[in-house]
């Protein structure tokens, strides 16, 4: 098993232009996005006004997540990150699962953020075809994350602020309208009609948090982008404390005034429930103006995400895994062969979107969802091992600890692990494990085939 330095050194060469703020923003603009604007509709259909508390549940696993990824990140900043922790401290095929479930996860979730783009463009020009704007979106962020991590980083930072100016204006717009318009057709009356605040049981509130579990996805690139951190320890470590708070509060205040709003059972997919809002509140251009937003909001995701699925590549390829072609970085410090790789969900989301694009978002949030769900688990799996190895080896003393360990973290695994059992018992997310067992089982082979002479005992 190779030493943490090796795993380090293989991975040097990415450029540390990223500050603390930048690095929160990337986190927040992956986190915020379609999982939001749009997949808080799904979950709604599932959950009715419960679907509060399953985004609370969500929030719950998410914080366990990002303090088992904090101590381990500031332990090891690096641009493998969770996939590196992996492969040190459980084994070398621990890591190339990680990995390579996590690559094509958020490779497939770029696909839905980009599907998504086309259904908002759709809400001004319903005659054009999806994929004419998949194509001109994807091109131009693709040219972004290919220029420079300078240029990702101050591009993620301006759409990041949009949505949280967005968010902090739609709450308080909300908040007067729920408290002080005093409209007989709006208020928390629509919690308790249409069947109850649980009007599918409490099995509707827990299948909500499959969606509430992929809408927090991409918290955990702060741990990816360690590695092209100023000064990864006090980045990392300010970044961990305020993006979970911001984020849950972002979700649940808004998603509160927004069931207070539109009656949950009116909250379709065709279009975001938060331009729904706006059309109720009536507001002349506010709907033109948030639909920009949640625009914005899935371009700045699908951002985030292709930044973060190419390192992961670039790590796969530096540790051996992948062709050394894609760990080769240009002038400017950037991965852009891995970046021209983990485009493929990209070209699977125009693929359905000319095939299916009334069904393209839901099957392709559907099969992203095994690789980001068994990644979270396997976190919490990896943290149970690092605790114990730096205790057994006397190590330095942590600079971050996980409070409460070792039964958060086994709470965790144990809620994380419940959710992705779930979804094989729901019709809409049945395809998950279908998909996710026989790519995991398809990894493994490879790995014993091809790369178990990596592994070779007493490294």
């Amino acid at each position: 098993m190779p030493s943490f330095e090796e795993i380090q050194q293989r991975e040097t060469g990415l450029q540390q232009h990223l500050s603390g703020a930048q690095i929160v923003m990337i986190a927040i603009g992956g986190a915020i996005g379609t999982g939001l604007f749009m997949g808080s509709a799904f979950a709604i259909g599932f959950a009715g006004p419960s679907v509060l508390l399953s985004y609370a549940i969500g929030a719950l696993i998410a914080l366990l997540l990002m303090g088992c990824l904090a101590e381990m990140t500031v332990a090891h900043p690096i641009s493998g990150s969770f996939g590196a922790y992996a492969e040190h401290y459980i084994a070398p095929w621990a890591g190339f699962l990680v990995r390579y479930a996590y690559w094509a996860a958020v490779v497939l979730a770029v696909g839905m953020e980009v599907t998504a783009v086309g259904l908002y463009m759709g809400y001004w020009f319903p005659e054009s075809p999806r994929w004419l704007w998949v194509a001109v979106f994807s091109a131009a962020l693709i040219a972004v994350n290919a220029s420079s991590v300078k240029a990702f980083g101050q591009v993620e930072y301006v759409f990041s602020m949009v949505k949280i100016v967005a968010i902090v204006a739609f709450i308080l717009i909300g908040a007067y309208v729920v408290f002080g318009a005093q409209r007989p057709d709006i208020g928390f009356h629509h919690y308790t009609a249409q069947g109850g605040f649980f009007p599918n049981g409490l099995w509707g509130c827990w299948v909500g948090v499959i969606v509430a579990i992929f809408s927090y996805l991409s918290l955990e690139a702060i741990a990816v982008a360690a590695g092209e951190a100023r000064d990864p320890q006090q980045a990392i470590t300010s970044a961990f404390r305020t993006t979970v708070l911001r984020l849950v509060l972002f979700y649940l205040l808004t998603l509160a005034l927004m069931l207070a709003i539109v009656p949950w059972h009116q909250a379709g997919t065709d279009r975001s429930p938060f331009v729904q809002v706006m059309e109720i509140i009536g507001i002349p251009g506010a709907a033109h103006v948030l639909n920009f937003v949640v625009l914005v909001a899935a371009l700045s995701a699908m951002n985030s995400q292709l930044y973060v699925t190419s390192r992961m590549m670039f790590s796969l390829s530096r540790g051996g895994y992948a062709p050394k072609a894609l760990g080769r970085l240009n002038a400017r410090g950037v991965p852009t062969r891995a970046i021209a790789v983990s485009c493929m969900g990209i070209a699977v989301a125009m693929v359905l979107n000319v095939w299916q694009p009334q069904k393209s978002l839901v099957w392709m949030m559907s099969i992203a969802m095994f690789g980001a769900m068994f990644t979270w688990f396997m976190v919490f799996v990896t943290h149970l091992f690092f605790r114990a190895r730096w205790k057994a080896e006397g190590s330095r003393p942590l600079a971050f600890r996980m409070w409460g360990f070792p039964a958060l973290t086994l709470l965790g695994a144990a809620l994380m692990l419940g959710v992705l059992v779930t979804t094989y018992f729901t019709e809409e997310f049945h395809l998950t494990l279908l998909t996710g067992v026989p790519f995991l089982g398809l990894l493994l082979l490879i790995y014993a085939f091809w790369f178990r002479r990596r592994a070779r005992p007493g490294r």
